[in-house]
């Protein structure tokens, strides 16, 4: 079998230890607060790249201070952060596994309400 017929083996991260109930709670958290759509559809955009909150208004769909409760949250619990341009606030995501779990997420969902076949 040549080497691009082979299936691809999933790539497996593995921490050293069991974790712990606070790591647990930890990422039960950050699954919180990825449950509400709003909120996933902005972390998708900011996993595109940073955004000022007029962008993500508009991308989103969703009402100006809608918007802003979700992204206050999001700050509050570490998951985005934000800096001045001007008058501007520009959002970001606070670290790639969060994008690479959004994405994830969301190429999950694709599949399934695609029909796509699984992932080995």
């Amino acid at each position: 079998m040549a080497e691009h017929d082979r299936p691809s083996s999933p790539v497996v991260h593995r921490h050293e230890r069991v974790p712990d109930r606070e790591q647990i709670e930890a990422a039960s958290s950050v699954f919180a607060l990825l449950s509400d759509p709003t909120r996933l559809h902005l972390l998708w955009l900011l996993a595109e790249g940073e955004a000022d909150v007029t962008t993500l208004v508009e991308a989103s769909g969703a009402a100006r201070p809608a918007v802003s409760q979700h992204l206050a949250k999001l700050r509050l619990a570490g998951l985005v952060q934000f800096r001045k341009e001007g008058r501007h606030a520009v959002y970001s995501l606070r670290d790639g596994h969060l994008r690479s779990l959004v994405l994830e997420a969301l190429n999950h969902a694709d599949h399934k309400v695609t029909g796509e076949p699984w992932h080995a």
